[in-house]
């Protein structure tokens, strides 16, 4: 498939979304004052399972819902510039990126056809729930983030029940 066909299917249904785009005008600011940062796995819709609408929060996604320095970097631009006061850290059951090692994960990659990744640090998780709460710590703990509520939740992928962690 060559660059130009690789995409066409998405264009086209981009050319129906612009023909009914309803978002035209809606502020940048979080209205609910949220920030979620999720997995990138397709079983989840940030907005949905929340009850939230297109401007109510800012959604963040990444392989295993880590809080990696990009992370950082975009939750201080959103507290101070979008309108967020409040942090979900949104875990979920039956992620790849839980109950393994980092040489499982590059073992896994390789297998897959993939290259050689022993340079590249997956953040893979033994203990889901452990690597939640680091991760919301590591959120709390930094001054520019001071002040603002940061939880830590697990979505089961089965159910589509978000609980408490942290």
């Amino acid at each position: 498939m060559d660059r130009d066909d690789a995409f066409s299917d998405v264009l086209a249904a981009n050319t129906e979304y612009v023909s009914q785009f309803r978002l035209a005008g809606l502020e940048p600011r979080a209205r609910r004052g949220l920030a979620v940062l999720t997995c990138m796995d397709s079983r989840i819709e940030p907005l949905a399972m929340l009850g939230l609408a297109p401007g109510d929060a800012k959604i963040v996604r990444n392989a295993g819902a880590r809080v990696t320095d990009d992370v950082l970097r975009t939750f201080v631009l959103a507290r101070f510039l979008l309108g967020v006061d409040r942090i979900m850290v949104v875990a979920h059951t039956r992620c790849r990126m839980a109950g393994g090692t980092e040489q499982d994960m590059r073992d896994a990659v390789r297998a897959a056809g993939g290259p050689d990744t022993d340079d590249m640090e997956f953040l893979v998780a033994d203990d889901q729930v452990e690597a939640l709460r680091a991760d919301v710590e590591r959120a709390q703990s930094r001054s520019y983030l001071s002040g603002i509520a940061v939880g830590g939740f697990l979505y089961d992928v089965d159910t589509g029940q978000v609980a408490q962690v942290c």
